[in-house]
């Protein structure tokens, strides 16, 4: 709740083309404006409504409700769409922000709250048009981009296909799906031993696992990672988290959101081939509890988005 107000500080990521586009971040995202960047508001609005979802019991659950009626009403998100129609803009937040806005229309789609299920309406503008361009962008997409951070393909189409997958979108399902294959299905070999990098909070190893097990068959996805991840297959498999220095700072308390990262992605892999990667479980335990206390450490660094890694980690469990 802090968070999804908190105007300043504000990491805009704006291309300028003019002078009337200086404004400030609630006139130019009037309904993700309020935690440090796009991105992370979004995915601090799924987190009210995954919790309201989840614990329909909350305390403040009333509050909460007002803020996302207030912040996700229809002239809102014809604000965030006006932003996103600009020419100059069409690379804004792409994928991850992509990926993330589509994971909020999920929950808001699922959500049993009459309050919070009328707000799809609203949304359906945006998420026709983050669908499109995920659509239009993925034939051009001749690379995989294998980051660690925003950029990730493998990440941002995940998150992508959960949504098109659960709600009949074909074609984007058709697109992800395409794409994956193309970008990933060769790949051989993934160099664990050189994660993570210094400010990663995504591993590029684990997401492209997850997005793999999502598009191919039980059959296919078992062949293709005993070429790409056999270490996974080990009982005495381990890898240690991802240690944070210093969490003061922004860069390097990412390796908090790595910990949550790799363990939700341990989590979804062990519980839909258990028979093979059940052991992976204590891993993913293990890069949970290190990064967990962080959440509520009180700096803002980390604790403007932390809770979302967090509490989807805990989800896939």
């Amino acid at each position: 709740m802090k968070c999804v107000a908190k105007e300043y500080p504000n990491k805009l990521n704006q291309t300028i083309v003019g002078p009337d586009e200086l404004q400030s971040p609630k006139a130019l995202h009037p309904s993700f404006y309020g935690c440090f960047d796009w991105h992370s508001s979004v995915h601090g609005h799924w987190v009210l409504v995954k919790l309201l979802n989840d614990f329909p019991d909350l305390e403040n659950r009333a509050e909460i409700q007002a803020k996302l009626v207030e912040s996700l009403s229809k002239e809102n998100i014809e604000g965030e769409v006006a932003y996103f129609s600009k020419k100059h803009e069409r690379s804004f937040e792409r994928t991850y922000g992509w990926a993330w806005y589509l994971k909020l229309a999920d929950e808001i789609k699922r959500s049993k709250i009459e309050e919070i299920k009328r707000l799809d309406a609203n949304l359906t503008p945006l998420t026709d048009l983050i669908s499109q361009n995920y659509i239009d962008f993925l034939p051009k997409l001749r690379y995989p981009i294998r980051t660690g951070v925003h950029p990730n393909s493998a990440f941002g189409l995940t998150f992508a296909f959960d949504y098109a997958s659960a709600y009949g979108n074909s074609q984007l399902v058709d697109a992800i799906t395409t794409a994956a294959k193309r970008l990933y299905g060769n790949d051989r070999d993934c160099p664990i031993a050189w994660e993570p990098s210094g400010s990663d909070f995504l591993s590029p190893c684990f997401e492209e696992l997850n997005l793999m097990r999502r598009v191919l068959s039980k059959e296919e996805f078992l062949e293709w990672n005993h070429k790409f991840f056999p270490q996974l297959e080990r009982k005495d498999f381990e890898l240690a988290v991802g240690e944070v220095s210093d969490r003061t700072d922004g860069q390097l308390v990412h390796l908090d959101g790595l910990n949550f990262s790799r363990a939700w992605v341990l989590y979804g892999l062990a519980k839909q081939y258990p028979e093979k990667y059940g052991h992976l479980v204590a891993i993913a335990d293990k890069h949970l509890n290190y990064s967990l206390p962080s959440v509520t450490d009180s700096n803002y660094e980390g604790e403007h988005w932390l809770a979302s890694f967090a509490i989807y980690a805990m989800s896939e469990n």
